[in-house]
């Protein structure tokens, strides 16, 4: 039926109510934000066929307990490589822009990753030293170089020794937790043979960022025995944070790692100082958003039908700003899609590791976080 002429107050009045709520909705334009994921991956007995004669490599070898040969090692390329390509795929197809990564015997192992077809064309450079780790495994960073410039990266020592940790007689003693990080100890001065701690500064599409690359002692002897080195590994950390504080307070800094603890034990929450709420991180300090995480049980490793979080990022209180000027943490995630889970038997749901039978991935998932920034302009898609 058509308006009258005295139908007009009425039509004002809709077309009052279109414009104050109904035209923001047709017309809204959505924020355009440039993003980068950061990730962390335990590549587990990453190693080549060669037996290096000054580390423990031996079952790493054609002729070790692993029959380590060349078509086993290209196939744990290979699934290394799919792996790292998709991790944060659900909100960015581009493979991460940082992977830290773990357990990797040398450079020469990094340098045939990065040559898989499947990262090839991110043209990932390396930041790798050795470790005085006696297995020969040490922590690395890859970083694509299109949109990261390293200034400086340096290898911090961790020095922690057995006597640190005498127990009372009252304590109770826990059974050995299987690993094959067991720790290994200089004769002369105990001094406990681990991972170093890797700080790498550089720019990030002009911005400057540091990142550190952990793999902190193993819970070889119990957790609690061991929790000592792993405090130390923490302090440590905090160390190197409070020094880039020291020059610039406003220093955007990234941890991320294997700490071999979950975001509750005291070498996360006292020594690092690590908090598990953006509401409650000081500034100087430190967010951890694998805590809330772990709480809800989520898991990047299993043990005893247990999940915890022993992968995790962190990131400093100065990239929690709400304003995406500049690039700022968004949020975080565990990357553990089917093919990287156990299937069937006695570890099913477990995540999918070499075995005699199977070359798989890790016997870790991969942790990931991603930054944002609005970029310049606004787009209406």
């Amino acid at each position: 039926m058509p308006f009258k002429p005295n139908d007009m107050p009425i039509i004002r009045f809709f077309f009052y109510l279109i414009c104050l709520f109904g035209v923001p909705k047709l017309i809204a334009q959505q924020k355009n934000y440039q993003i980068h994921t950061i990730a962390f991956y335990n590549f587990e007995n990453c190693f080549d066929t060669i037996n290096d004669p000054i580390t423990n490599d031996e079952e790493w070898t054609p002729t070790g307990v692993q029959h380590w040969n060349s078509k086993k090692y290209q196939q744990k390329l290979q699934n290394l490589a799919r792996v790292l390509a998709e991790i944060g795929s659900a909100e960015n197809p581009n493979s991460p822009t940082f992977i830290g990564g773990c357990e990797i015997e040398n450079r020469t192992v990094l340098e045939d990753l990065v040559k898989q077809p499947k990262l090839l064309p991110a043209a990932y450079g390396i930041i790798h030293f050795d470790s005085p780790d006696k297995r020969g495994i040490d922590v690395a960073l890859l970083y694509q170089k299109k949109y990261f410039k390293p200034t400086s990266f340096i290898n911090i020592p961790l020095y922690v020794y057995r006597k640190d940790t005498k127990i009372s007689e009252n304590t109770k003693i826990e059974p050995e937790e299987k690993t094959d990080d067991m720790l290994q100890t200089n004769a002369n001065n105990h001094r406990v043979f681990t991972r170093d701690q890797l700080l790498v500064t550089g720019f990030l599409d002009g911005e400057e960022l540091h990142i550190i690359v952990n793999h902190w002692p193993s819970r070889s002897g119990g957790e609690k025995k061991s929790s000592p080195f792993r405090e130390a590994a923490g302090a440590l950390n905090r160390k190197i944070i409070d020094s880039l504080q020291h020059i610039n307070p406003n220093a955007k800094i990234i941890i991320l790692g294997d700490l071999n603890d979950g975001p509750y034990n005291k070498s996360v929450k006292l020594a690092l100082g690590a908090k598990a709420k953006k509401t409650e991180v000081p500034p100087l300090g430190i967010y951890n958003p694998f805590e809330e995480m772990a709480k809800n049980g989520l898991g990047s490793i299993a043990h005893r039908d247990a999940w915890d979080i022993f992968d995790q990022i962190m990131v400093s209180q100065t990239l929690l700003q709400t304003d995406y000027t500049t690039y700022q943490y968004w949020k975080a995630g565990i990357y553990n899609k089917p093919f990287l889970i156990q299937q069937s038997g006695l570890y099913k749901g477990y995540p999918l590791r070499h075995s005699n039978t199977e070359i798989g991935f890790s016997d870790h998932f991969p942790v990931y976080i991603y930054l944002i920034k609005e970029k310049k302009g606004i787009s209406n898609q």
